[in-house]
């Protein structure tokens, strides 16, 4: 199975990704499909050995839309294989440098036009939502240059300013030809939107655009050519300049609305400077092979993600990772694609290019969030085509009523039909949620807090019980030996060195501290190792069989601590984590190891208390030592002793209890736990960020954001209830007025249009007031770091 975002041009109103989404499912082969109106993409589930991405790309353009191909950041692709074997057969040449907007440059980004493009008058192809915005606009200016005549020459403009028709020309053919030029060119999107949502079997706004237009332009042109009849050409013309005019503003807003992803997606720098046979050459970033040896100047963006092998700088990695100081790189340190060179110059070696980079694999995810639908935004897609249907049939009702039941003029009829027509608003319940989640996740993503679904973001905001692994979440996770303590015959060295041989092939943080407190010692050979989970080893030393653990350890293989017992009990009542070795069952000394509390730890933990949420510590250490951090921090549930295996099953029982539970912790060893949690948030994830046990990715170690991603959720949630609340508020309203309920107060076409199209920008602009949350504003003064008190 595979999963894949594509680029996606021409949608006109929020329901046009149905047509696409009913179009896809229908695909032998398709899992599931999601398109996203606000950053006009569709994200794809299917099965690579029935569908080709081909295929799919085809797919979109039979809906009647322009598809660029895959969505990956500027200037970065995988290259095609001929692509590659040209260049390892002519590796000196350098490329010319890729234009910063060159789709054309890049696989699956073509633009080739076709009959579906010239249906678009020029929308279809590689325009982006700032271009289609511009477009939109000069279709309203068009529009409002005609209508400008139209409305002083018509029996409206009258009662301001009498104006004859120009050289004694006929009044309604003149309207005629200027309601032809202020409707047909500006409005042709809306008809060609309307005309693909119908043939796929899709009700959107598009639909009742070109009713309620149509209908009186239509029935103008009868009564110039056919029928004496009076005429609409002006409330046609003026209800399109007012409908253009609002989707001019709502598109502005859709650019606003993806201003994160797009910053993302120019990280990456179009060149990038590589070695080729000792000769440096400045190649397209999208030409850098696996293995290439890179050079980065002072100033310069890191074309792709590799390991420093010559020189040294510190590099700027806060728009990937949420990180606002720079980080000191040298030789061996991995650097990552995107981010910001700042003083020194280095060489690096290429690991990652094309679509495996960080950043590709960030993008890849933020999209992926932003086209995933939470459970509301379903029942609203539902709900906006049954809206455009009630539009139609209540239309069609007033309509009868009023001419046929109720005696009224024909033209006072069709006037409040097209009112019906036009107030109606499925952009604003189309709009409500997904513009929410796109400024969500876009925010969320420039603090480094990567929500994977729009499900996760209602669940995170149910949760009352957040668990922390402790070891390198509520810790530094970097402990040291605080003390060494030998039994009585025993020498200190003979203990270290025992205990260091045991501990050498382990990748376990407590063996790592051993090993430094022993780096000075003789190194002896251990053999026959034997681990037991979350208890500790045994191995053979000198011929000699020697344990390493927890008391756990000691009593499953009847050792007895003698003397030492009360010593171990007092330091872990002092928080720290004892190691007890024994060597032919009799214990021969204790080493006590210690790691700090995170600054941030405490801070965060009365916020997430602040906020209603329980903060719970899971942890492998004894229930003294998880008791004593668990005061220091003030947390409120300690689950102590737990086995790395066993961490699920706490969380389960928790959820049982009938908590809605978050678990924190590591994306690889806490998997199953991250699984089981309602939320699973992946800690200190850094630019590995395709971690399939969570459900949201913290790039940095820091547990404060945690608290962003709560906030997040909750402001996130709240714009959405906001946005469906007056949606569906609004319709509730518009229809009785529209449909003359309250006569003799009625509404004329041009006020319903301007209120439909203001609705459908309150609902977007709301969406965009989220950019102005301060995440983590409520942490108050951080926490310092304490010197060693806290244990592993």
């Amino acid at each position: 199975m595979r999963t894949t975002t594509i680029d996606v041009s021409g949608f006109r109103t929020p329901l046009d990704p149905l047509v696409i989404e009913k179009h896809l499912r229908g695909l032998k082969g398709v899992l599931d499909a999601a398109a996203n109106f606000g950053s006009a993409t569709a994200t794809v589930r299917y099965d690579e050995a029935r569908l080709s991405q081909a295929e799919l790309e085809q797919a979109v353009r039979d809906c009647g839309f322009h598809c660029r191909g895959e969505v990956v950041p500027r200037h970065v692709c995988v290259p095609h294989e001929d692509a590659v074997d040209a260049r390892a057969a002519h590796p000196r040449h350098p490329a010319a440098p890729a234009a910063p907007d060159d789709h054309a440059a890049r696989p699956g980004h073509g633009a080739a036009a076709g009959p579906d493009d010239m249906a678009e008058m020029g929308h279809g192809p590689g325009m982006d939502m700032q271009a289609m915005a511009r477009d939109m606009r000069n279709r309203f200016l068009i529009a409002l240059g005609f209508t400008v005549p139209i409305f002083f020459l018509a029996p409206m403009g009258m009662d301001f300013m009498r104006v004859a028709p120009p050289f004694g020309l006929p009044l309604k053919p003149l309207l005629f030809v200027l309601a032809s030029a202020a409707i047909l060119y500006p409005g042709w999107p809306f008809y060609i939107a309307a005309v693909r949502a119908l043939r796929r079997g899709v009700l959107n706004m598009a639909v009742l655009v070109l009713l309620s237009v149509g209908t009186g332009y239509l029935f103008s042109v009868g009564a110039t050519f056919l029928y004496d009849a009076p005429d609409f050409y002006e409330a046609s013309a003026l209800l399109l300049v007012f409908i253009l005019m609002g989707h001019w503003l709502e598109m502005r807003a859709r650019a606003g609305a993806s201003d994160a992803i797009r910053r993302l997606m120019d990280l990456a720098p179009p060149t990038a400077r590589v070695l080729r046979d000792g000769v440096e050459v400045e190649v397209p970033t999208s030409a850098v092979l696996v293995g290439d040896r890179v050079v980065v100047r002072p100033g310069g963006r890191i074309p792709v993600d590799g390991v420093i092998e010559d020189g040294g700088s510190e590099v700027d990695e806060s728009m990937l990772t949420g990180e606002s100081l720079p980080v000191m790189k040298g030789v061996g340190d991995a650097v990552t694609g995107g981010a910001i060179n700042k003083t020194g110059a280095f060489r690096y070696r290429a690991t990652r290019v094309g679509a495996d980079t960080a950043l590709a694999q960030i993008v890849k995810l933020v999209q992926e969030a932003q086209n995933s639908k939470a459970p509301a935004q379903l029942l609203a897609d539902r709900a906006s085509q049954w809206l455009v249907l009630a539009a139609i049939v209540i239309g069609l009702l007033t309509f009868g009523i009023w001419f046929w039941v109720l005696g009224q003029t024909l033209l006072f009829a069709l006037t409040l039909t097209i009112t019906v027509f036009v107030i109606a608003c499925p952009d604003a319940l189309g709009l409500a949620t997904p513009m929410a989640i796109m400024v969500g996740t876009g925010l969320g993503a420039r603090h480094g807090v990567l929500i994977k679904n729009a499900a996760a973001l209602e669940d995170a905001v149910k949760l009352d019980v957040i668990v922390f692994d402790k070891t390198g979440t509520l810790t530094l996770g970097a402990p040291k030996v605080v003390q060494v303590t030998p039994a009585a015959g025993v020498d200190e060295t003979d203990l270290l060195i025992t205990a260091a041989a045991l501990e050498r092939g382990s990748e376990h943080h407590i063996a790592k501290a051993v090993l430094e407190r022993a780096k000075e010692l003789p190194e002896v050979a251990a053999t026959g190792f034997e681990s037991f989970g979350g208890k500790g080893l045994r191995a053979t030393v000198d011929r000699r069989t020697v344990l390493s653990g927890n008391r756990m350890l000691m009593a499953d293989n009847g050792v007895e601590l003698g003397e030492l017992a009360a010593e171990s009990e007092r330091l872990q009542g002092a928080g720290r984590t004892v190691v007890h070795i024994a060597r032919d069952g009799r214990v021969i000394g204790l080493i006590a190891v210690a790691d700090a509390v995170r600054p941030t730890a405490g801070a965060t933990i009365r916020r997430l208390q602040g906020l209603g949420v329980k903060v719970a510590m899971i942890t492998g250490d004894n229930l003294g030592t998880a008791r004593r951090i668990a005061d220091e921090l003030g947390i409120d549930i300690v689950l102590a002793e737990v086995l790395p295996g066993d961490k699920a099953l706490k969380i389960k029982e928790l959820q049982g209890e009938g908590h809605r539970v978050g678990m924190v912790g590591d994306g690889v060893n806490d998997a199953p736990a991250l699984t089981q949690a309602d939320v699973g948030f992946a800690i200190g994830a850094g630019t590995d960020v395709a971690i399939e046990s969570a459900d949201v990715v913290l790039m940095r170690s820091d547990p404060a954001d945690v608290v962003k991603a709560i906030e997040l959720s909750r402001a996130t949630l709240r714009k959405m209830h906001q946005n469906l609340w007056w949606a569906v508020g609004y319709n509730v309203i518009a229809f009785p007025l529209a449909a003359g309920v309250l006569y003799p107060f009625t509404l004329s076409p041009e006020i319903a249009a301007l209120s439909m199209s203001g609705s459908s920008v309150l609902v977007a602009v709301n969406a965009l007031m989220l950019k102005r949350l301060r995440l983590g504003a409520g942490m108050g003064a951080r926490q310092p770091a304490t010197s060693g008190a806290a244990p592993i």
